[in-house]
This record gives C-alpha cells, structure tokens and sequence, in this order.
C-alpha cells in the first residue's frame, strides 16, 4: 500500500484544484442543458455556479442514505432509478435558489450532461484517474473492520471473451495492454496457451471450463431430435437454465463462497450478477454487489455517457470502413453500435464495480467475471482492427482498478485474466460464394424438401436478452391469455402471409456455428448414417464435400464409423487411415481427436461441415455473416491464452475446457485449504 501511497500521493492543492474544474463542468452542464429547451430554465452563468455547487452538497449528505434505501429500485430499473434519483436531488437543488427552474427530460438530460462534461474534462485536462479511483478505494477501505476480514488468499478470474493468444501478444505489443505487459516484465504472471475443444465458443467453453462438463454441447447451437426437433440455444435464457442442470454437479469452479459476474453459466455461485443462466430467478438478480455500482451519485451517468460515446465511435468506424474500402465488411445496421455499446461499455463497467465491491469486503474466496466487448467488435469489425485494440486497451484499465483494490483491500486477492476461445477473420460463405449454407444444402436437395435454417451470428444475444427479458416475460403472459383468439385469428386471416416452415414442420434443419455447420435430417429420430444419407439424398454429401468452401464434413458410416471427408480424400476416425489426401490437414494435430469426442455426442447433427480454412492467409468462411468468427476449427479461434500468477503450475497447451477446470480447481485449492477439490485435479486428457 505505501508504494500506491507514493505512486498516486496528491497534494491538497491538486484536489482543490480538480474540485474546482469539475465544479465549472457541472455548471457547464446546466447551461448546455438549459440551451437545450427541454425543460430546465437558468438566468445566469453565477446561478449555474450556485446550483451546481448545491448539487455535490446534497448529494454527499443524502446520497449514501438514499442510494442504499432505493438500491432494488435502481438495480431492477437497470440504472434508470440511480438517474431518475439524480434528477430528484437537482430538482432538490432549484429549490434553494432563485432563477432556476427544472422540469419534465431535463431531470434526466441534466445528470447525464454534467457527467459527460465531467468525463469530457478528466480525458482533455488529464486529470489523473487513476488518482481519483484510488483515493475512492482507500476511503472505502478505512470503513472496512480489518480484523473481520479473513487473510485466506482468495482468486479472480476476469475473462475477455474471445481473444485468442496470438492478438493479446500483438496487443502487448503495441502497448494497448500496459498493465499485463508489466504483469509479464516483473515476473508476477506467466502467459500460458491453451486450446478449446471442437465447438471454439462461450457456450461450451464456460461450461467446461466453470462446471467441468461440457458433453453434449455440439456447437453454438443445436438439434435435439428426440425433443421434437428444438434447437438448443447456449446462451438463450430459456435453454441456459436447462443446460446448467445438465453439466452441474454441485461442484462448480465457483461452488463455494464464489461470485459469477456477467457469465453464462453461474459454476454453482450462489452469488451471481448477469448470470444467464440465472436471470429468470428474479431473486438472484439482486445482491448486495450491486451497492458499489451505484455508491457514488455520478456513476451510473457517467456510464451513459461512456455508452452513448462508445455507440457513436461505431458509427465513426463504419464510415471508415467504407471510405477506406476495408475488406472483409459486413452491414451493422443502425441498432448495432447500441448493442456493441451494451456490451463493450455498460456490462464492462458494471462488471468492473461489482467486482471492486467483491474485492473490498473479502468475503468472495472466488470470482469469475466475463468481458464481452472485444468479442462483440471483432465479429463486426475484424479480430485486428483498430476498434477491436481500442477495446482492447479499455479492458486494461480494469485490470489496473481490480489490481489496485486487490493491493489495498484486507484480503490478499490473486488475479487471472484469460479467454475462452479466440477469432479467426475472413470473409463470409457468403461473400465468397455468393450463397449460404442453406442456400447449397436447398440446391443438393429435392424441390419440394421443407427447410428450416438458424443462420443468424451467434453474437448480442448473450447481452440484448438480458435486457429483452421483463418485455418477453409480459409478452409470454399476453400470449398465453390470449392463444385462443390469436390462433383463430391466424387460421382465419385472409391477408395473413403464407406460413414460413417451423425447426417442427421441416425435413431438414440447417444451423450455423462460426464455420461450424450442421445439418440435421429430421424425419429421422435417430443420427442417419452415411449409408442411409446417399439412398435418401444422392447429391447430399457429394455435393457438399466437393464444394470449393467445404474443407470437410464429419458423417457416420455403418461400415466404417465416424468419417472426415474432403474433396480430395477421407480420414477414417477410428482407425486414423487416409484415403487421398488428408482432409484434417490444416486444423492441428488434436483435430482428429476433437472430432471422435463430437461423434459420441447425443445430438451430433447427421452432417456436421466445416468451410474452407486458408493456413496461409489464416481465414475461415464463416457461415454466419460476421467478419470475425468461433464456433468451430481453423486459425486462431481455437487457441485462447491463460494468464496466471507465476507460483501457479499450470502447464502450457491444455486441450479441452473441462481440464482447465481441473486446473484451476487445483489451484484454488492449494490457496485455500477450505475449497476442497472434489473433482480430479490431474489433468486428464478428455480426447480420445
């Protein structure tokens, strides 16, 4: 703490000064707004001075009260309370002073204004951040009993979703990851790489990697035949739920005394923020975690600042794109850069506070957060581009704020950053060879085969279905007391649109993974073998295989068992034969080994396809139409990264999520003696 002490040490005179500048902005603030004409009325530069200074009066006195009384209001409004609460103590304000007047937007425009001001100022003025976060730390810390916190090490895991080990270095590199390079200089960390099993995406990821057990989980989604015909989504909020009693079996990485922070799976946490998973039991939405988020009156405004910032910088970033012509590029939309705010800005930053809570009280022995916003900019905009380092170099500073309350709290915490899977770039299916999946799959099949295909980017959804939630649930309502008449009216409707095929009406389900494919023949119950394909549909398989996009697709075959068939040759599974030339070539040397574990899956599509993979210029064609993509094999999605504290014995190159598990249940055991390993901590090879 004394090098911290002397590192960010600032005299009296800089915070009166700081105090000062900020005090201008807020008052700067209340004469844009009252420019505005929405609602708030202002005579002077000298009343905005005054009411700006009531403002920061108020709420040190009553912020801190009110905030803790009103905090279920603010956490299930997502926010919108903490504004609306501002807004009441501005209006507060007005009330003891003349020639100012507040009403209607401006209650909200206000607060958002004087914190854009504010953020404005700390980045243009360079007023130190760092100091301020660290001086709100320390002040926390005092109120906190140091005897009543215990000196047991505890452990923190913070994902960034989707970076693989080769664009971290690159990151470091270009010195837009600070605080892990000096992790890596000064010998604290080591960096470790690691590689996923087939389906190179969250879903199986995290449920390897946080209960140990990902069997079953084929890809981003899939086909349960035997469930007439539903398709499993990973991260939906109806399928999570379900899927995490399948994989749990009570000893979750974070079973005991563990907190899940903005995961998909929870890893047996009782204690969980925007745990997917989770997020129907309304009970568990809310914690007492939330309090440090909304513990200081400008923090949640000074998000939606940083949100509405970090939209328009994707706005920015698509009118480059076109004006440089930069290629791969894929239409966003107009919504996109709100989601990519959501994920990027409003989840990191939430992500961020509670955890900073987390590790100011000591009482989590183990937490696991997970950073979406690289992930979600670099299936849009390229795994290398210049948005995605930007990203990149905003996730660094939350590790330096999570290190720092790490060295003032009571509690000693270790500090883990790693991903769970990474982004190979490239063109689309699509872009190549001017039709989908679906598109080739309807082309090989007879005229009249009913098709249904979930071609949609496996991408948002784990972050707009959060926020969809309380609207599906009234829409679910209405839906049910109103079936009777909606399904008369369907029937009926002379103007209604024909009927779209439904995954339960379809002979043919086609699904999409990053270049991962799958195509399951639904008439059938059981997985169809190869022999059983090409009577039913002759120009199924050949068509498929010889394609110049397809580098090989997995079938069974009563003869032979599970086979990997390119246009050139064929590899025999269970004996590792070759026919022609080696299909599996270019994908590892684990990849025969991912793909015999895949075959012994329950819901293995009868098809499974993998899209052209170019070694030397590292791309894939994702079957989805996104820039950047995982779900499948190719490049670099495969290859995520571990890094750990230096006396951890994690050895490099794990193969499979459930032995990453393993290995860090291992050691947090050996940290703290109270987390008892149930699970085998050898590292056992799941590939067979």
């Amino acid at each position: 703490m004394e090098d911290y002490d002397q590192k960010y040490y600032k005299s009296r005179f800089y915070w009166l000064w700081r105090t000062i500048i900020l005090w201008i902005g807020s008052s700067l603030g209340f004469m844009l707004v009252a420019y505005l004409s929405v609602g708030l009325s202002v005579d002077s530069w000298e009343t905005a001075f005054v009411v700006a200074g009531i403002v920061g009066i108020l709420n040190a006195i009553l912020w801190p009260l009110l905030s803790r009384i009103l905090l279920p209001f603010m956490v299930f409004t997502v926010g919108i309370g903490a504004l609306l609460l501002n807004g009441l103590l501005i209006w507060l304000a007005t009330n003891f002073t003349t020639g100012v007047t507040i009403e209607g937007p401006a209650l909200i425009i206000t607060p958002i204004a004087m914190a854009a001001i504010s953020t404005l100022l700390n980045g243009v003025l360079t007023i130190d951040d760092d100091a301020t976060w660290y001086r709100g730390i320390r002040d926390k810390v005092k109120k906190i009993d140091k005897d009543s916190v215990t000196k047991t090490p505890g452990v923190i895991f913070m994902e960034i979703d989707g970076l693989a080990k080769n664009i971290l270095l690159e990151a470091i590199e270009l010195g837009d990851m600070p605080t892990l390079k000096r992790w890596i200089e000064e010998g604290s960390h080591e960096l470790k790489g690691w590689e996923t099993d087939l389906s190179s995406q969250t879903g199986a990821s995290q449920a390897g990697i946080l209960h140990g057990n990902n069997e079953d989980m084929v890809a981003f989604r899939w086909v349960e035949k035997d469930n007439n015909n539903k398709i499993m989504v990973s991260v939906g909020l109806n399928d999570a739920p379900i899927l995490e009693k399948r994989i749990s079996d009570g000893n979750g990485l974070l079973a005991q005394h563990g907190a899940s922070r903005s995961n998909l799976f929870s890893g047996d946490a009782n204690d969980v923020i925007f745990t997917f998973s989770q997020m129907k039991n309304l009970g568990k939405f809310y914690n007492k975690a939330w309090k440090y988020v909304f513990s200081n009156p400008s923090n949640f405004s000074r998000i939606v600042c940083l949100f509405l910032y970090d939209a328009l910088l994707d706005y920015i970033s698509q009118l480059i794109h076109r004006f440089k012509d930069i290629k791969p590029r894929i239409y966003r939309g107009f919504a996109f850069p709100f989601i990519r705010a959501g994920a990027n800005v409003f989840l990191r930053e939430i992500t961020t506070l509670a955890l900073m809570g987390d590790v100011l009280k000591g009482e989590i022995d183990v937490a696991y957060v997970t950073y979406l916003g690289y992930d979600e900019i670099a299936h849009h905009s390229g795994v290398r581009d210049f948005d995605a380092f930007i990203a990149l170099k905003d996730l660094d500073k939350q590790f330096h704020r999570v290190e720092m309350a790490s060295k003032l709290c009571h509690r000693p915490y270790q500090l883990v950053v790693h991903s769970d899977h990474g982004q190979t770039n490239g063109a689309t299916f699509k872009q190549r060879y001017g039709l989908s999946l679906e598109g080739l799959v309807k082309e090989l099949l007879p005229l009249e085969t009913q098709i249904f295909a979930d071609m949609s980017p496996s991408t948002g959804d784990h972050f707009v279905s959060a926020f969809t939630l309380p609207g599906d649930k009234v829409k679910e309502y209405f839906n049910d007391k109103t079936h009777d008449v909606n399904s008369y009216i369907q029937r009926y409707n002379p103007l209604k649109k024909p009927d779209l095929v439904s995954e339960t009406d379809a002979n043919v389900l086609v699904l999409a993974s990053g270049n991962l494919g799958m195509i399951y023949l639904t008439d059938y119950v059981e997985r169809l073998s190869y022999e059983e394909i090409n009577q039913i549909y002759t120009d199924l398989i050949p068509g498929l295989a010889n394609h110049e996009g397809i580098s090989f697709i997995m079938v069974n075959s009563e003869v032979n068992g599970a086979l990997a068939i390119g246009s050139k040759g064929t590899y025999y599974l269970e004996t590792d034969e070759v026919k022609g030339e080696n299909p599996l070539a270019d994908f590892g040397e684990n990849i025969a080994k991912h793909l015999r574990r895949t075959h012994g899956f329950e819901h293995t599509p009868d098809i499974l396809v993998i899209s052209m993979y170019d070694k030397e210029k590292n791309e894939v064609a994702a079957f989805e139409e996104l820039v950047g993509s995982h779900g499948g094999v190719g490049g670099e999605q495969s290859y995520p990264f571990i890094l750990h504290p230096s006396k951890w014995n994690i050895p490099d190159g794990i193969v499979g999520a459930e032995n990453v598990y393993h290995a860090f249940k291992s050691e947090i055991s050996k940290s703290n003696p109270e987390q008892t390993d149930q699970s085998s901590c050898e590292l056992e090879h799941t590939l067979n």
